[in-house]
């Protein structure tokens, strides 16, 4: 991202009850998307009431249609809620639907719910129940509406947060008082490749072939350097209508390739949103007939991989002497390498090379304007004194509570020896 703005002020994640007046997502808008080569139209009818034949192709699939864009708001109180959790490979997402009787403002009016974690391979089959917990509400873009969308995280009966819960841990961290004095902001980064569902290859690739070399694709226009873009606006678009602090998007460098930006988001905020945003996506994806991956690196050889570059500030790096602040937390950073690294995303080690504005797995580095280090700090940051650091080794596949976790704890909570920060110091060439 460019910059660090003033954060949503959407920090416990609220609704409102009248949220009819924008337009859903409906399908017929995925219709427009050029992916979709069977787009129909309406047969037309001077009768009062059409009548729909179940044999004609057509009208069933206009009947479809009138059902899913139907607005049940006139006529019931009642809501549809989708309840969205993490899966059990901690990076698929799973969701399923209950009615709620009345609109509701805050994840906890909602009821808890269970599901067969025995079938997401997070519970055995004798005692397959997992317990789903609301955390963060959205405006649900496909039903419009009063309906919504519904982040939960995951628990066993007893209460106690299953493996793949990673949200609980970064709860705890976020509720250090110390954490929240300093009013940690994030701002993520998400890239993601689009496939072509039938040979899993990217999306305006020749099968089985290779586009010209990277060069003109990145923020291009043209048919022959931009692939998927009514896909990344539909989610643009879906994400600011559910309420998600979506701030940009872009093509990336590689051909097929997109990114997003979430944030500034603060504390937790910043994972339900990135989590609820690619819900979203896969969705979309899902109807435009189109897969979506976040693999780290897709494709093999002189082609870009996917990262989820996450910029971070605290209040005291915002103020006058930031950068000092700053300089200490890449210290502490630099001599947590490992621990980062280990919880960045699976499949890293192919994308961290060194090489297509990464740097080595192996080493940890910093520079002012390097894309090419570990963590990065722009040209305005030193200018001004004060700002924020962006960490571009988490991949695209990384779970944003834990990356926004570990960056608040490494830099707020956790204390190096003095020895260990003299050595790093050194070596870094950082006057701390």
């Amino acid at each position: 991202m460019a910059h660090i703005l003033a954060p949503s002020q959407q920090w416990q994640m609220r609704i409102t009850k009248n949220s009819t007046n924008a337009s859903p997502m409906t399908s017929k808008m995925w219709n427009s998307l050029p992916l979709k080569q069977n787009k129909k139209t309406k047969a037309k009818t001077s009768a009062k009431f059409r009548v729909f034949a179940l044999h004609s192709e057509n009208s069933t699939i206009n009947r479809m249609e009138d059902l899913l864009n139907m607005d049940i708001t006139p006529y019931t109180d009642k809501i549809i809620a989708e309840y969205i959790w993490i899966g059990g490979s901690g990076i698929d997402l799973r969701s399923k639907s209950r009615t709620i009787s009345k609109p509701v403002e805050h994840p906890s009016e909602l009821p808890k719910w269970n599901y067969d974690g025995s079938s997401t391979g997070q519970a055995p089959g004798e005692d397959s129940e997992v317990i789903l917990y609301p955390q963060a509400i959205f405006k649900d873009p496909f039903r419009g509406g009063n309906n919504i969308l519904v982040i939960c995280d995951t628990y066993t009966p007893a209460g106690e947060p299953i493996p793949t819960n990673k949200r609980h841990r970064a709860a705890e961290i976020f509720s250090n008082q110390k954490v929240i004095d300093e009013i940690p902001w994030y701002g993520i980064e998400q890239e993601y490749t689009l496939l072509q569902s039938n040979v899993k290859w990217p999306l305006g690739w020749p099968v089985g072939g290779y586009p010209g070399p990277q060069g003109p694709y990145y923020c291009g226009a043209g048919a022959d350097k931009s692939f998927g873009r009514d896909i990344s606006d539909a989610h643009y678009k879906a994400c600011l209508y559910a309420g998600i602090n979506i701030s940009g998007t872009n093509g990336e460098v590689m051909p097929g390739q997109w990114e997003f930006q979430v944030g500034p988001s603060v504390g937790i905020e910043a994972g339900d949103h990135i989590w609820c945003a690619r819900y979203i996506l896969e969705r979309i994806t899902e109807q435009a007939g189109v897969v979506l991956s976040l693999d780290p690196k897709p494709i093999e050889g002189d082609w870009n991989g996917a990262g989820c570059h996450t910029n971070y500030s605290t209040k005291s790096m915002r103020e006058e002497g930031g950068f000092e602040v700053i300089k200490k937390a890449i210290l502490n950073l630099s001599l947590r390498h490992k621990e980062h690294i280990s919880a960045y995303g699976e499949g890293n080690e192919r994308r961290l090379t060194g090489k297509h504005e990464t740097a080595s797995i192996n080493t940890f580095s910093w520079g002012v304007a390097n894309r090419g280090c570990s963590v990065r700090v722009g040209r305005d940051t030193e200018k001004q004194g004060k700002g924020y650091l962006e960490d571009r080794r988490p991949a695209s596949n990384m779970d944003p509570y834990v990356v926004t976790a570990l960056l608040a704890e490494t830099t707020l909570l956790w204390e190096p020896t003095l020895e260990a920060e003299a050595l790093a110091a050194q070596k870094l060439a950082l006057n701390v």
